[in-house]
């Protein structure tokens, strides 16, 4: 990533889109605005379907903002764009015109899968209830495990060879221990802050490491059948986990055998894979009742927007919306504080 001086040569990018512009552009009407359901709305009267410009979509303040040296830093968001977004502008250009994809074309098609899979508030929101549930369990094991290698080191009179994880300064962590005159054993404390620097660590592990079972798949882009349009959402990549007709869930890995993995790219076009099986030949048009099937993951799969080329009638009844203006301003003041609050207990825990 970018050092913290060349960042400092650079505006600071404050707004920071978590579904791209060069991706939400591919939905746009003739205007170039893109039409907008809103999940959650403040009262009756907002329409189902609002035309928007697409720099005003799908973003939040300093969502990927962070502190380094006392300074604030969009590394992450820079090495998103030049990483992720940029190489993937051109291929996403021919995939959704029909032209020849190169294999290194293909890769950054599937790099920009990966990126967008990760780096939403839904994925973040879904990171955080794991965390809640398994990381005091997996911090107290981590512990045990580093006190008992030091004790067999110490009864062996060897020394404990240590290596720095990669990407590890971006977790908020503090370890301290404490031994009372006299006594020869003691405590070792372990504390972590629950929030971006774990989302930012979790993101570069996924996109450096992770990604390569991503890579290995067989991917095509499918297209619609006629009368039926793809949309898109604020939770674009669909992991889908299809079990019979009718049981499904969208919790699906990377990995997986038999999972699938989809993208729109396009109001007609579909990015497609499934994992250990070869995929249909580019260009192949879906068979209307599964057409229908991925539109309704897609709707379900949305977090708080659904964004499509023309108003969509149907994603109403796909997925109805709901009114609670109390509820629409409480999510919009806690992102209005996500990087105060953030930076707030970052340093409290390290100034501790």
């Amino acid at each position: 990533m970018p050092s913290q001086r060349d960042a400092l040569k650079e505006p600071l990018r404050r707004d920071n889109h978590y579904v791209p512009c060069l991706y939400l552009k591919r939905f746009a009407a003739p205007d170039g605005r893109v039409f907008t359901y809103r999940i959650i709305a403040a009262h009756e009267r907002v329409p189902l379907w609002k035309p928007s410009h697409v720099k005003g979509l799908a973003y939040h303040t300093h969502l990927y903002t962070r502190i380094v040296a006392g300074y604030e830093s969009d590394d992450i968001e820079k090495w998103l764009n030049t990483e992720f977004e940029t190489p993937a502008e051109e291929p996403l250009k021919k995939a959704t015109s029909d032209m020849r994809l190169s294999a290194e074309d293909w890769t950054n098609l599937i790099r920009f899968v990966a990126a967008q899979d990760v780096r939403t508030p839904a994925r973040l929101q879904e990171d955080m209830q794991r965390w809640s549930k398994e990381l005091p369990g997996e911090l107290d094991d981590t512990l045990r495990n580093a006190v008992a290698r030091a004790e067999a080191a110490k009864r062996a009179g060897q020394m404990i060879s240590t290596a720095k994880s990669v990407d590890s300064d971006l977790i908020p962590i503090r370890v301290t221990t404490a031994i009372q005159p006299g006594e020869e054993f003691g405590t070792v404390k372990c504390e972590v802050v629950a929030g971006r620097g774990l989302w930012f660590f979790g993101i570069r592990r996924l996109l450096t490491s992770t990604i390569k079972v991503l890579l290995e798949q067989k991917w095509t882009v499918l297209r619609a059948p006629d009368g039926l349009k793809w949309f898109t959402s604020d939770n674009p990549v669909i992991r889908l986990n299809y079990y019979r007709p009718g049981s499904y869930d969208l919790r699906g890995g990377w990995g997986r055998k038999g999972g699938e993995i989809m993208l729109p790219l396009d109001s007609c076009h579909l990015l497609y894979a499934k994992i250990g099986e070869r995929p249909p030949q580019r260009g192949s048009i879906i068979p209307r009742p599964e057409a229908e099937a991925i539109r309704r993951f897609i709707a379900e799969h949305a977090h708080r927007f659904i964004f499509a080329a023309s108003p969509d009638s149907e994603v109403a009844t796909l997925r109805p919306r709901f009114v609670d203006a109390g509820a629409l301003r409480r999510e919009q003041e806690q992102w209005g504080k996500w990087h105060e609050e953030q930076s707030a207990a970052e340093r409290e825990l390290l100034e501790r």
